[in-house]
């Protein structure tokens, strides 16, 4: 079973004690000490010294002592022979109650046989006469904070033919989201129990997957200031937002694909969306830069990897062209609509291996539309409430939509874009009549142009001859809540049924545009509801079942008003 490891600096024995209960009320299964900020003092001050073994005594979970060098991404400037003679200490002094494993490099260790043969002193291994089995063992180590070490592999052979390792780790700083496959590689074909982990922004699926690939552990931190290496992520993120205790070999993954993709919801939905219906599987954040031959080349590795079960991804900007154009390389299917749009968001892999590349934002749009057009308006004067189910109100489910009702209705999208795009091919192809706003007269003439639409000015949309307005632009996003793309004029529409107002913007909840609509008595719906139902289409695609749209979306407004 892979463990969960939270790396703790040592500065000073109260803060360390402090750490190792709170690593083990996380959850964690063991701790590492990182005694290197304070070697040197150790090895001048007795008193550091025995704090240290006290430290290693009295630790609530197992451990591993580890001093790492300053030539090898640590903060010990000592000699090999000064922290091997530190690491033979403290085994000594805390025989019977001493750490689980001691971290030496394989640089240190392949340097001298007198130094090998005071790392055997240290720690158990299997040449001891005579024999015995005991704590410690020996992890064997490697790091490159650079890239991808050219031996890697002549590291990781030298380390599992050495007699005294017990365990192989090796991490390295990884250029693409493709090192990861080789870290899984590494731990499939492992002779002995191994730790491979990529660091850096393309590392965490190495570090969320090591479960998955039978690693004998992985690290995690405390909180983002206390990372030991780039790319750690905390325990709660591991255990919380990745599904660390449900992930298991046959644990299917999925992502969200962008450059940028940090700021994504995307992975918080999904995962919370596996775990409400128990759906094997987990969620992560795939960075990809955003030339096409990067994005090939790294979808097709992670769909060809035979032991990986990726099964789809979500994609956004700057990728969504590139997916249709993969997808249609590979000979799989691209939806008809899609295809018009010029724009995927969503990447499936089916069970037959075919591949299958849709588009969920416009129907996401259209659906919500839909449901709210049917519902009916309420009496009496005043506002109209906004569309929004309420909390504890959310249906469960997506309910079949009848988009027949666009039929006729008079549609202003606000916004050229790649969003305005998906709403104009939408709407248009289930019959209503859509007039593009834009500022820029050419990007609306080109938008309108493409599907047949009409086309004005910004400034030239008419409320009173308006059914529906959809609001594509990104005036009034976070942080910039004051602004809004359309004026109202402060005053209630003197007609008898008030356009429907839909901003796609999601981030604030509520934004300009809805509070001014709503004051002047038109109904509104979010834009949360537009990021929840296109997430709820892929989550019903990919595994099969109806999404938990309340779990969805009450996932999206905690993390706005948290």
């Amino acid at each position: 079973m892979t463990q969960l490891c939270v790396p703790i600096f040592v500065h000073d024995p109260a803060q360390t004690r402090g750490d190792a209960r709170r690593a083990q009320e996380a959850g964690a299964d063991l701790i590492e000490l990182r005694i290197d900020p304070i070697a040197e003092q150790a090895r001048g001050d007795a008193s550091v010294l025995d704090a240290l073994v006290a430290l290693v005594r009295e630790s609530p979970l197992p451990c591993i002592v580890t001093c790492r060098p300053a030539w090898e991404g640590g903060q010990d400037d000592g000699e090999d022979a000064e922290r091997i003679a530190l690491l033979e200490h403290l085994g000594t002094r805390c025989a019977g109650h001493g750490p689980a494993y001691f971290d030496v490099e394989l640089a240190a260790y392949q340097r001298s046989a007198n130094l090998r043969q005071k790392v055997h002193l240290v720690a158990d291994h299997p040449g001891q006469d005579p024999p015995r089995r005991r704590e410690p063992g020996l992890i064997l180590s490697s790091h490159d904070f650079e890239g991808r070490p050219p031996d890697l592999l002549r590291r990781v052979g030298d380390m599992a033919d050495a007699e005294g390792c017990r365990v192989v780790k090796v991490a390295w700083h990884a250029r693409s989201l493709r090192d990861n496959l080789e870290a899984f590689e590494l731990l499939a074909a492992r002779h002995k129990p191994t730790i491979a982990l990529c660091m850096g922004a393309f590392g965490l699926p190495s570090r969320v997957l090591a479960k998955k690939f039978g690693a004998l552990l992985t690290f995690a931190a405390l909180g983002d200031a206390d990372a030991t290496a780039p790319g750690q992520p905390t325990v709660e993120q591991l255990k919380t937002l990745y599904r660390w205790d449900h992930i298991g070999p046959d644990t299917k993954v999925y992502g969200v694909i962008g450059d940028p993709v940090g700021h994504s919801m995307s992975p918080a939905i999904h995962n919370a969306g596996f775990t409400a219906t128990g759906y094997d599987g987990v969620y992560l954040p795939m960075r990809i830069p955003p030339e096409y031959e990067h994005f090939k080349a790294t979808v097709d590795a992670w769909l060809n990897d035979p032991r990986l079960e990726f099964r789809g991804a979500s994609v956004t900007i700057p990728h969504k062209q590139h997916l249709l154009r993969f997808v249609r390389e590979q000979g799989g299917e691209v939806e008809p609509l899609a295809e018009r749009i010029g724009a995927a968001n969503t990447l499936h892999r089916r069970d037959d291996g075919t591949l299958y590349a849709g588009n969920t934002d416009y129907a996401a749009l259209l659906d919500a539309v839909c449901d709210a057009l049917n519902e009916p308006r309420p009496s009496g004067s005043g506002p109209a409430p906004s569309s929004s189910p309420s909390q504890g109100s959310a249906p469960s489910r997506p309910r079949l939509v009848d988009r027949e009702a666009l039929a006729g209705k008079r549609v202003a999208v606000l916004g050229a874009g790649g969003a305005a795009r998906a709403a104009v091919a939408g709407f248009t192809h289930y019959g209503a009549h859509v007039t593009v706003h834009n500022r820029t007269p050419d990007h609306a003439r080109a938008l309108a142009e493409a599907f047949d639409a009409n086309h004005a000015p910004l400034d030239a949309v008419d409320l009173d001859q308006t059914d529906i307005l959809i609001n594509c632009t990104p005036v009034g996003m976070h942080p910039n809540v004051d602004a809004s793309p359309l004026d109202f004029g402060h005053r209630a529409l003197d007609i008898e049924n008030p356009p429907l107002v839909f901003d796609t913007i999601y981030n604030p909840h509520e934004t300009r545009l809805l509070c001014d609509a709503k004051a002047a008595g038109c109904r509104t719906i979010p834009g949360v509801e537009m990021f929840v139902r296109q997430a709820a289409a892929q989550y019903a695609l990919w595994t099969g079942h109806d999404a938990p749209i309340d779990v969805f979306r009450q996932v999206v407004i905690d993390r706005m008003t948290g």
